[in-house]
């Protein structure tokens, strides 16, 4: 017997089969499509996301012998996906990278509606939060809302076409709208947010014990998959890929090098004091949760880089890096790329990217160490902004097949730094959940010493890493200096009349081998 768990992620959805171990029997990948028809926005047509579900799953059934006993997944987490009464969409999926709705939530920032809010819900928010977008459509585009029923994520968008029900993983809810204590809806947000009316389409929250429904006819006549089959919500995709990794304990921190690069702590309990950053998920590991900074730009930046230094292969840019020492003969890179700007381990829509210290003296080689470098330097500091105390980080996605990127990760951070043995992390961690769920498993620590398999291990080199704490300083300051100028660089584009286009975003092909 097998289980099948699928992965819908911003620009891909891929599907796997597992045996009852864990192991990778198959994979399938299919590719999917952002749209940005006005500057800022960034969306998804729905029923092409689940096209691609259809797609892979059918796929992967195809190319097994054994039965599927049971269907989990995961999916992107934040934006907004109303649906309307007849469980069709109200409009596109605004995504989670959608920078429309910067405006409010920098009122929100200057009025200290977000302070106040991180201290209930332990989540900053930004642009591509569901509050903030439906706060933006009542301004601007009402329609849409008022056909809208339920203002559901990706994971509830992929459960109601499985199950036909109406539901939000508790994950997904967290951000903006729960009580981070209680794992409840806290109307107080609805109020400091002033957006009340948002009530009647928050959908039921879900968590451990609540996740699992039945494949309904249609969508398993669609699958090829026998109607009936236990489907298992997983949490969204990135604390499903800290479950995925193992990093499930106190102490054990995990990096997705990814669309969104997301550096993740393990907690006990969640703390709401300090500066506010970053995001406090319910972490699917029992009443655990997940201390999450995710950033705005991730292995992205990587083909941005690539595209901008002529190559055509990532692999490519990770060996000219290696032919030069560390700190790349003083150039520094600071990846703010996102045109939404930056959420996590700060917050500013006007964030902007930045290559200084240029000379004549500088070479291709330079600019690729000093790119990777930069979204080093980003890892280390939404470490040390999560007020936890990691002793070793485990690393997944694309950027984790570089081996070099990996070791510099050690060295950049100070900590063993643990490489997965999987290639589908998000999918592992929706296969530990329906072990769970499903009993099979006491809890989600059983589950990782069942099928969670560390690849390899970077231990951080002392010397580089004395150096690097150095440079990390250097990076540091030189950003607090650049970010003065960020207002200055925003009245600026403003200047200039953007043209309205309609574009289509397509994944470069950014995986290391």
């Amino acid at each position: 017997m097998a289980i099948l768990c699928v992965d819908a992620g911003t620009t891909m959805v891929k599907a796997v089969v597992y045996d009852e171990q864990g192991r990778e029997l198959t994979v399938a990948r299919q590719a999917t499509q952002v749209q940005r028809r006005s500057p800022g926005f960034s969306e998804q047509d729905m029923h092409s996301v689940w096209d691609a579900v259809v797609y892979t799953v059918r796929s992967v059934v195809h190319g097994v012998r054994e039965p599927v006993r049971m269907l989990a997944f995961t999916g992107q987490g934040d934006g907004c996906w109303l649906i309307g009464r007849d469980g069709c969409p109200a409009g596109p999926a605004i995504l989670w990278n959608d920078g429309r709705a910067a405006d409010i939530v920098d009122r929100w920032a200057a009025d200290g509606v977000l302070d106040a809010a991180f201290r209930i819900t332990g989540n900053y928010g930004f642009a591509g939060t569901s509050g903030a977008i439906m706060k933006w459509l009542r301004e601007h585009d009402r329609n849409v809302l008022e056909a809208s029923h339920q203002a559901l994520y990706c994971d509830g968008w992929l459960f109601l076409k499985l199950t036909g029900e109406f539901a939000a993983d508790e994950s997904d809810a967290a951000s903006p709208f729960l009580d981070i204590r209680t794992r409840a809806y806290a109307p107080e947000i609805l109020d400091l947010l002033d957006v009340p009316w948002v009530a009647d389409l928050l959908p039921e929250v879900r968590g451990e014990g609540q996740r699992v429904g039945e494949l309904e006819k249609r969508a398993a006549t669609e699958l090829r998959l026998p109607a009936g089959l236990p489907v298992v919500m997983a949490p969204f995709d990135i604390p499903a890929t800290a479950l995925g990794i193992g990093a499930v304990a106190p102490g054990q921190a995990c990096t997705i090098l990814g669309t969104t690069m997301s550096t993740g702590m393990a907690v006990a309990t969640p703390d709401t004091s300090g500066t506010p950053s970053g995001m406090t998920l319910p972490s699917g590991a029992g009443d655990g949760y997940l201390r999450s900074l995710a950033t705005m730009s991730g292995v992205e930046t990587i083909g941005w880089g690539m595209k901008l230094i002529g190559l055509d292969n990532p692999n490519w840019l990770s060996d000219l890096a290696q032919t030069t020492d560390p700190g790349a003969a003083g150039i520094f890179f600071h990846p703010y790329l996102s045109p939404a700007g930056e959420r996590a381990p700060f917050r500013d829509t006007k964030a902007r990217g930045s290559i200084t210290g240029l000379s004549f003296e500088h070479t291709r080689s330079h600019i690729a160490r000093a790119m990777l470098e930069g979204l080093s330097y980003v890892v280390r500091e939404c470490l040390e902004a999560s007020a936890a105390r990691p002793t070793e980080l485990r690393i997944t996605g694309g950027g984790a097949n570089s081996t070099f990127w990996c070791q510099l990760l050690a060295d950049i951070t100070g900590l063993p730094t643990l490489r997965s043995a999987d290639s589908e992390i998000g999918a592992k961690g929706a296969f530990m959940t329906a072990l769970v769920e499903s009993k099979e498993e006491p809890d989600i620590a059983s589950a990782v010493r069942r099928s969670v398999v560390v690849r390899d291990t970077f231990e951080p080199d002392p010397q580089r890493t004395e150096l690097y704490d150095q440079l990390y300083l250097d990076f540091m300051n030189i950003r607090g200096s650049v970010m003065g100028d960020w207002g200055l660089l925003a009245s600026s584009r403003a200047r200039l009349r953007p043209q309205e286009r309609t574009a289509t975003d397509k994944p470069d092909s950014i995986a290391f081998d």
